[in-house]
């Protein structure tokens, strides 16, 4: 699923101020971004409508879990480049802008990619160029993404009107994500993965447009040395205590080896499971997200930090160990809305342990490194993971080899705890306070 992004937690670092803005003006703003976002939940090739169709792809042309988790792994990588985009879209403005302009240019290629590859889909066997042509997108989803984030911050901040944008981001990316989940899982048990890509295609045409209409902006120049400087700042912030702590977290608890691709294959191929069935899990887990996002908003302020990152390891752990019970499609079915509500439940606690850990003068580019550390580990647990149930499938069952998978996937988030000493030592000023 897909992970929220650096300067939905950075601003709260700095909230928003000032009179209230015009209704008119206010849904305008609401839309644009609702708009954007589920666009985005839409287009993301490692998480949107594309995900399982594109798994569902190597698997015909007989890839086995070790290459297609390989595949997922550094189809990834460029969303931990996220700190790079930041420093470009914060200090290099392009063509007198520095976020219109990069959101037309990456909106664009976006499309360009997933157009090819309907328009020119590669033959069986040829994962090398499907994994080429499906790159480009990718960057250009990620970069889209840090570009988007931005700006919503920087229009929303003095109108007062983070909360209430953040929380439209949820509701569109979740419902995206819920949708995508089953017309995914539609389309590849038919067989018409291409459409998959066209729909993106035609999506993110969608969403260059309404850049084009309503990204307004006034225009900047570079000003000498000052991408330099930033560069510099973001160093000294990362090399702070309280960061590399946080980061070293954040990778761990996000280094778990068993992941989605590996659920994928175990449910379409010992278990059995069509396609449909498979999209349609994934809807549910996303159904159970959107529980766990408005659950946190009502109890987080009550609780401690302190055992709210406690309770994100359990979180972790019950998300991955819930899998054990996998035996038919009624347990499949409970265990995604769970699984959903477990993991979100997780991911925003760590989310809010990135935003403390950020100095206040560094806190977007700081926020865009650790959510890139946090992309890494999944990344490489996800090619992990993969070789992993491979190699134990042919030595025992695949069924033995998934359920060692869990237990190894729920070992490594408990592992976190290790960590939680340093934690509270480098957050010892806010560790007892409410979220």
């Amino acid at each position: 699923m897909p992970h929220p992004t650096e300067d939905q937690q950075a601003h709260r670092l700095q909230p928003g101020v000032g009179l209230a803005p015009p209704r008119r003006e206010v849904t305008g703003l609401v839309l644009l971004f609702g708009a954007m976002y589920f666009v985005q939940g839409i287009a993301e090739p490692t998480a949107g409508l594309i995900y399982q169709p594109t798994r569902s792809l190597l698997k015909s042309w007989g890839q086995t879990a070790s290459e297609i988790t390989t595949f997922s792994a550094w189809l990834a990588l460029p969303w931990a480049l996220k700190p790079l985009y930041g420093l470009l879209t914060d200090f290099v403005p392009l063509l007198g802008t520095r976020r219109r302009s990069y959101l037309v240019i990456t909106t664009l290629a976006t499309a360009a990619g997933l157009g090819c590859v309907y328009l020119f889909p590669p033959g069986r066997g040829q994962t090398a160029i499907l994994f080429w042509m499906l790159l480009l997108p990718t960057i250009g989803v990620a970069f889209s993404d840090v570009v988007v984030d931005a700006y919503m911050v920087e229009t929303g901040q003095p109108r007062g009107l983070t909360g209430r944008l953040q929380s439209v981001q949820w509701a569109s990316m979740y419902a995206a994500t819920i949708l995508t989940g089953y017309v995914g899982g539609v389309l590849s048990g038919a067989g018409r993965q291409d459409l998959a890509y066209l729909i993106c295609a035609f999506a993110t045409l969608c969403s260059l447009c309404l850049v084009l209409l309503f990204v307004r902006e006034e225009h900047r120049r570079p000003q000498p040395g000052q991408f330099r400087e930033a560069a510099r700042q973001l160093v000294k912030a990362a090399t702070t205590p309280a960061v590399v702590v946080a980061a070293a977290f954040l990778f761990l608890w996000n280094f778990n080896p068993f992941n989605q691709d590996v659920l994928y294959i175990y449910m379409t191929k010992p278990l059995g499971f069509s396609e449909e069935f498979a999209g349609e899990t994934l809807s549910l887990l996303a159904v159970g997200a959107v529980l766990a996002s408005l659950a946190y908003g009502i109890y987080c302020r009550r609780i401690p930090f302190g055992l709210l990152i406690h309770g994100s390891i359990l979180a972790g752990i019950a998300s991955t160990l819930a899998y054990w019970g996998l035996s038919d499609r009624l347990s499949a079915r409970l265990i995604s809305v769970g699984v959903g509500f477990a993991y979100m439940t997780g991911s925003l606690v760590q989310l809010d342990l990135a935003a403390r850990a950020c100095p206040p003068q560094a806190a977007g580019t700081t926020f865009a490194l650790l959510m890139g550390v946090t992309n890494l580990g999944m990344s490489l647990s996800t090619g992990v993971g993969g070789k992993l149930y491979e190699r134990w499938s042919a030595l025992w069952t695949p069924g033995r080899a998934f359920d060692l998978l869990v237990g190894v996937g729920a070992a490594a988030t408990a592992a976190c705890w290790l960590l939680v000493p340093m934690l509270r030592r480098e957050n010892a000023a806010t560790w007892k306070n409410r979220a």
